[in-house]
């Protein structure tokens, strides 16, 4: 029973560090996408457009 408690709070502490690292991912993805238009600037036309549409094109393969 024991072994089955601990077998348990594994995968359950792996779920939490794989879903941490997954928030983490995205949050990374965001501050670069945000620093690379900030230091781009707003006048390059299709900057926003073009992160916008990568960004939804990674988000739809899994």
């Amino acid at each position: 029973m024991i072994a089955l408690l601990l077998v348990l709070l594994v995968i359950i502490a792996l779920a939490g560090a794989g879903f941490a690292l997954h928030v983490l991912w995205w949050v990374a993805v965001l501050v670069l996408w945000l620093l690379g238009f900030v230091a781009r600037g707003a006048s390059v036309g299709g900057v926003l457009h073009t992160w916008g549409f990568a960004i939804y094109l990674a988000s739809r393969d899994g």
